[in-house]
């Protein structure tokens, strides 16, 4: 089970679960955040107390990967199947992102 923090405007926002390697997985927001009013790092993440649940990477945290040549320098630099989105996203994490939401290694 791999795990990465989903952080917005730098504030944890909730954790990111590979349950089974290359499928199932997980998003739940943590509590903190919820009470402080914080906002949903995507339209299709809507908050709520219960976590989300899907068989694959949910689309908005597959937009957050590289495309193309770059996806393909990258997974040969660490190795990585480019099938394996959590692994790429991994090794992306901490890295600088485009908008307000980030990932980072728990």
């Amino acid at each position: 089970m791999r795990q990465l923090g989903v952080y917005n405007n730098e504030i944890l926002a909730g954790v990111l679960t590979e349950q089974v390697p290359g499928r199932g997985y997980a998003f739940a927001y943590d509590p903190a955040y919820l009470a402080s009013g914080g906002t949903p790092v995507s339209v299709t993440l809507p908050l709520q107390p219960a976590p989300y649940e899907a068989e694959s990477l949910f689309p908005f945290f597959v937009n957050l990967l590289p495309e193309g040549a770059n996806r393909t320098l990258i997974c040969r630099k660490f190795r990585l199947d480019e099938e394996d989105l959590f692994g790429l996203l991994t090794v992306m994490s901490g890295g600088d992102f485009i908008g307000a939401v980030n990932v980072r290694a728990i």
